[in-house]
């Protein structure tokens, strides 16, 4: 599992209604009973092995399932892989437990209470396929017995396929076809259909399933080459025989001579994709067209406003300058008329 992250953990746990076994009163009797218990338990394991399968990269539980220790006091509990202890777990008789363990796996908190001793790996590498994992339980007196053997197998998913189309037909008129997908494991099984479920002629399938370089994951290419009509369906499967995991692509409207290149599952979403972004784009560009009408709209309302204003200001200020003369002139008529009648004054007295 690479590097090593050693940590330890000190758990305590209520032991209501277990059987402490008292060392002074009946130590025999306890100890020949945990051991009677051990290789009962022990005898039971041996004839129950299970493979459990681990995804690449997920958390997975390996299970163990002994109720019968939750009677149990002063035991250890070892996981193992292979020889390996990975976790230690101490189940004292004043009720505390105290557990470690390598690379962050763990039992069920609850293991004390119901018996459940599963192991909970957080994550599965690839390099454990086929590894078995074993649960060993020691007595006070070194009693010790297997009681789970767990297989661990490991698989990965395969990418979805690439499937491709020479341009140029064979010899004889055949159409090559290209399959290939990578990153999984174990080898995968690959075959073709013909419109949905015609298999193609025997000899007509080539098939090479490869190691990655530094891994065991798997590559795979296969080729089919066979006479096609224009309007067939060409399908290349790739199954993971672990996971029962089918990943499958399809072309259609195959052209044996002088065709285009056939479009598989991901050449129509780079289609879809780009009719989409298309549809977008038009939107954005309508939407844009409309607001910049609406601003042109308004720049005009307000234009029409501002000038309407300001003829309403030029009009009010005219009958005020009007005012404003005809009361100067009537002042001046009055000046005018009372010199005239001083004029006229003078000379009647004169």
């Amino acid at each position: 599992m690479g590097l090593r992250a050693v940590s330890g953990l000190r758990r305590i746990r209520s032991l209501n209604g277990f059987c402490v076994f008292d060392a002074r009163t009946a130590h025999k009797a306890a100890l020949w009973s945990c051991g009677l218990l051990l290789s009962f338990l022990g005898f039971c394991a041996s004839l129950e092995e299970e493979c459990v399968l681990g995804i690449v990269g997920q958390s997975v539980s390996l299970p163990c399932v002994r109720p019968q220790l939750k009677t149990s006091v002063n035991v250890t509990i070892e996981w193992r892989r292979g020889e390996e202890v990975v976790l230690r777990s101490v189940w004292r008789d004043d009720g505390i437990v105290e557990e470690w363990s390598i690379n962050r796996v763990t039992t069920p908190p609850d293991a004390v209470l119901t018996g459940n001793l599963s192991l909970q790996l957080p994550t599965v590498d690839l390099s454990e396929h086929s590894v078995n994992y074993s649960l060993l339980v020691t007595s006070g007196q070194n009693h010790s017995a297997e009681l789970c053997t767990v297989c661990l197998r490991t698989a990965a998913s395969f990418s979805s396929p690439l499937l491709q189309r020479e341009k140029e037909a064979g010899p004889g008129g055949e159409t090559t076809f290209w399959c290939h997908s990578s990153g999984g494991f174990p080898a995968p099984a690959v075959y073709w259909l013909i419109n949905d479920t015609e298999d193609p002629p025997d000899g007509s399938v080539r098939t090479l399933a490869a190691a990655l370089p530094d891994s065991i994951l798997y590559n795979v290419t296969s080729q089919l080459m066979l006479n096609v009509s224009e309007d067939a369906s060409v399908s290349c499967v790739v199954e993971n025989p672990s996971t029962n995991e089918n990943v499958t692509s399809t072309t259609s409207g195959v052209k044996v001579r002088g065709g285009p290149v056939v479009t598989g599952r991901a050449s129509e979403a780079m289609w879809i994709f780009s009719t989409a972004l298309c549809a977008v784009v038009g939107v954005m560009v309508l939407v844009g067209v409309i607001y910049q009408i609406h601003l042109d709209r308004m720049s005009k309302k307000k234009k029409k406003e501002f000038q309407k204003k300001h003829l309403n200001r030029g009009y009010k200020r005219r009958p005020e300058e009007e005012e404003e003369d005809e009361e100067v002139m009537e002042e001046d008529e009055e000046v005018m008329k009372e010199e005239d009648e001083e004029v006229m004054k003078k000379e009647t007295d004169v």
